[in-house]
């Protein structure tokens, strides 16, 4: 499952550092597949929409910091729990229920996302 931020977030901005996929991104900032990966080229996104790995595509949030689900792997793979989750002073960093995903499909996105 991909972690989210919810509205409770301060924007103190000590998750985004952590996050090694890069898919941490302030409220209102366009995020990328490319930021932080090595992803070029065609990419699919979980809901099936190809988009180029470069394009910038419109925020997830606007007022606080926000996770992209297409880059979460909570930290499977790298790390024993997510770090955004480690290091928020409001623990605002959750499991988001709407977006169960398997061990294997985190490790998955990982790879696909760092070729």
């Amino acid at each position: 499952m991909a972690i989210f931020i919810t509205d409770e977030c301060i924007n103190c901005g000590a998750c985004e550092p952590e996050c090694p996929n890069n898919a941490i991104y302030e409220g209102g900032v366009e995020w990328r597949i490319s930021d932080g990966t090595d992803v070029s080229g065609s990419y699919v996104l979980e809901d099936g929409s190809k988009v180029d790995a470069s394009d910038e595509n419109d925020p997830v949030e606007e007022d606080f910091y926000y996770i992209v689900p297409d880059k979460c792997t909570e930290c499977v793979g790298f790390h024993e729990e997510p770090q955004c989750a480690a290091v928020c002073p409001v623990d605002c960093c959750l499991p988001d229920p709407d977006r169960e995903e398997s061990d294997e499909k985190l490790l998955e996105r990982k790879a696909a996302l760092h070729l």
